[in-house]
């Protein structure tokens, strides 16, 4: 049983934890120190006017988390369903999953899949290790030309459920942020769900946003 799940899931008694920042889907990270301004300029406050509805920006750098400790890799591999995240504009549909598995080159395979607009699609990204020293600090990339972003497993049990978090700062003056909570099955019982998102608001990560993913009708391979 992983150490960070270990005190509260199991007696109905949420337990906050401390810690990170990058999912499954992810989204490019660096934590730098800046502080809250009002007197920002107007080119930063129409941007992020602009693209709330499929965003959290908050302003200020990325929190900074702490992560699952002796995490391991190659219990973590394998199916993860989506149950809860933090609006993301590359995740609109339903059913959505991930898969991980590990390639012969040694980076590992990420294969993200959803139902949207009547059709079911998925896209291939990598994740690799940046650090061997924080195995649970992923990057992961979908495309030859974009950075890899960041993937921070803060706890998992590897059996039931992860909690994912991922965030972008910007010019030291804004952050964007992402969450998952995710399942090895379509769903999660209340209590375990309850654990996980007060977690993240022990991490101090706004979840006011937060939104459950439809997981009902899905089929599995």
């Amino acid at each position: 049983m992983a150490e960070r799940l270990k005190s509260s899931r199991y007696k109905g008694k949420p337990r906050a934890a401390v810690s990170t920042s990058p999912l499954t889907k992810t989204v490019s990270v660096s934590a730098s120190s800046s502080s809250h301004s009002h007197g920002e300029s107007t080119s930063v406050n129409l941007f992020c006017s602009s693209h709330t509805e499929t965003k959290t920006y908050h302003w200020g750098p990325c929190p900074t988390p702490k992560v699952q400790p002796n995490f391991n890799l190659q219990q973590y591999l394998g199916r993860w369903y989506e149950i809860e995240k933090l609006p993301a504009s590359f995740e609109r549909g339903k059913c959505i999953e991930a898969n991980y598995a590990v390639r012969a080159d040694g980076t590992i395979q990420v294969l993200n899949r959803q139902f949207y607009k009547d059709k079911m699609r998925s896209i291939e990204g990598t994740a690799i290790l940046p650090d061997s020293r924080d195995p649970a600090k992923l990057g992961v990339s979908f495309s030859f030309f974009t950075p890899y972003g960041t993937y921070w497993i803060l706890s998992t049990d590897y059996t039931s459920v992860s909690v994912v978090y991922s965030c972008t700062d910007f010019l030291r003056i804004f952050h964007v942020d992402y969450a998952w909570i995710l399942s090895r099955s379509r769903f999660l019982p209340t209590d375990t769900l309850r654990y996980a998102k007060n977690l993240l608001i022990g991490e101090g990560i706004d979840l006011f946003k937060m939104k459950r993913t439809d997981q009902f009708g899905c089929k599995d391979d």
